[in-house]
C-alpha cells in the first residue's frame, strides 16, 4: 500500500504531464513563486509550534505570570488600565506620563484645539500689553509736541516730567472725579495683572476677564468714592493738632478699609456671577485676614498721606501704593473662586475616570 501510494504521488498521470512543463527535475523540485515560498515557510512555523506542545505555547506575561498563547490567533489588547496616561490609536495602547509624552492641551481630539486657543489668548494678551504700553509712553513723551520746534532731545526729556505734572493738575481742575477714576482703573488693572504673575502665571498668559473686572471696580467705584471720602475725612477732622494724623490713619484703617474691602469683594463676586450666599460665606472667611493684611502696609503709607500730601493729590499717592495692595487684595478675592473652579473641573474628570 505504501509503495503504491508513493508511486501514485511520484508518477504523474498523462493528463498532468501535459500541464507540467517539460523538465528533467522531479516535481518536488519545481521553483515556486516567492509568495508561495513565504506561505510554505509560514505553514512550517505553525506546524512546528503545534508539534512543540505546551512548552511553546507558554509566554511570560508582563506581570511575571504565564499566559497561554494559541497558535494562529491574534490576541486583542485588554482594557485593563495601565499606569500613567494611556492613549489608544487603532487598537494599540501607548503609555505615557501625565506631565509629558501625550499630555497636551486637553488630551484626545481637543488637544490641538486647546493649544490653538492658548496661542490665540497669548497673542491677544501680548497685543493688549504692548498696545497699552505704547499708548501710555507715547502720551507721556509727546506732552510737549506742540512746542517741539527747535527743541533737542535733551530739552524734550528735561521738561517732560514737569509738563506732565502740569497736565495732570489741569485735568484735576477740569474734572477731578473723572481724572481720579481713570487713574484708579489703570492701577487696579495693573495690580490684578501683577497678582496673576505673582501667583505663577506667565506674563502673557493672564486672565483678561479677571483683570477687566478688577479694573472696572477701580474705575467705577474706587476713584469716585475715594475722592469724596478724603473730603469727608477732612470735614470730620478739621483740626491742626499733632493727634489729627494718627486719628485719620486709625479711622482709615478701621472704618474705611472695612467698607472698601467689602465693596471690592462683593462687587467682584457679582461680576463673577456668584450667588449671594457664596459671596457672603467667602467674605466672612476673608474679611479679617484682608483687614489685618492691610495693617502691615497702610499705616506707614498713610502717615505720608495725611501728614504731607494735599487733599487733591492724595489719591494719586494712594494709587501708587495700591499697586502693592491690589496685588494682595486681588489674590484674597480670587483664590477661593479659582480653587472652586479647579475643583469643578477635576471632579468631572475623576468621575469620568471612575466610569471607565
Amino acid at each position: 500500500m505504501a509503495a503504491a501510494a508513493v508511486a501514485t504521488v511520484t508518477s504523474p498521470s498523462p493528463a498532468s504531464r501535459r500541464l507540467l512543463p517539460s523538465c528533467s527535475a522531479a516535481p518536488s523540485l519545481l521553483r515556486l513563486p516567492r509568495p508561495g515560498r513565504r506561505l510554505r515557510r509560514a505553514l512550517l512555523v505553525v506546524s512546528a509550534a503545534a508539534a512543540a506542545g505546551d512548552e511553546a505555547d507558554v509566554l511570560p506575561g508582563p506581570g511575571g505570570e504565564a499566559e497561554a498563547a494559541v497558535p494562529g490567533r491574534l490576541e486583542e489588547p485588554r482594557d485593563e488600565p495601565l499606569g500613567g496616561s494611556q492613549l489608544d490609536i487603532g487598537g494599540l495602547a501607548f503609555q505615557g506620563d501625565v506631565g509629558g509624552g501625550f499630555a497636551g492641551g486637553g488630551g484626545g481630539a481637543g488637544s490641538g484645539g486647546g493649544g490653538g486657543n492658548k496661542t490665540l489668548d497669548r497673542g491677544i494678551n501680548t497685543a493688549i500689553v504692548l498696545g497699552a504700553s505704547t499708548y501710555a509712553l507715547t502720551k507721556l513723551l509727546t506732552v510737549d509736541q506742540d512746542y517741539w520746534h527747535g527743541w533737542t532731545i535733551f530739552e524734550i526729556l528735561r521738561y517732560m516730567p514737569e509738563h506732565n505734572w502740569s497736565a495732570y493738575e489741569e485735568a484735576l481742575k477740569a474734572n477731578p472725579v473723572l481724572a481720579k477714576m481713570m487713574i484708579s482703573g489703570v492701577v487696579y488693572s495693573l495690580g490684578d495683572w501683577i497678582a496673576q504673575c505673582y501667583e505663577g502665571k506667565p506674563i502673557f498668559d493672564f486672565d483678561r476677564a479677571r483683570m477687566f473686572r478688577s479694573g472696572l471696580v477701580g474705575f467705577t467705584l474706587h476713584g469716585s468714592l475715594s475722592h469724596y471720602y478724603y473730603h469727608i475725612c477732612e470735614a470730620l477732622f478739621p483740626f491742626k493738632d499733632w493727634w489729627v494724623v494718627p486719628a485719620k490713619v486709625a479711622f482709615d484703617q478701621t472704618i474705611w478699609s472695612a467698607v472698601w474691602n467689602s465693596i471690592y469683594f462683593v462687587v467682584l463676586g457679582f461680576l463673577r456671577l456668584e450667588s449671594p450666599i457664596t459671596i457672603y460665606k467667602e467674605l466672612k472667611s476673608t474679611f479679617w485676614p484682608m483687614l489685618t493684611a492691610g495693617w502691615k502696609l497702610w499705616p506707614f503709607a498713610h502717615l505720608i498721606t495725611y501728614g504731607v500730601i494735599p487733599v487733591e493729590q492724595r489719591l494719586l499717592w494712594v494709587d501708587c501704593v495700591e499697586l502693592v495692595w491690589v496685588t494682595i487684595l486681588s489674590t484674597y478675592s480670587n483664590e477661593k473662586s479659582e480653587a472652586r473652579n479647579s475643583d469643578g473641573i477635576s471632579t468631572p474628570d475623576a468621575s469620568k475616570d471612575n466610569s471607565r
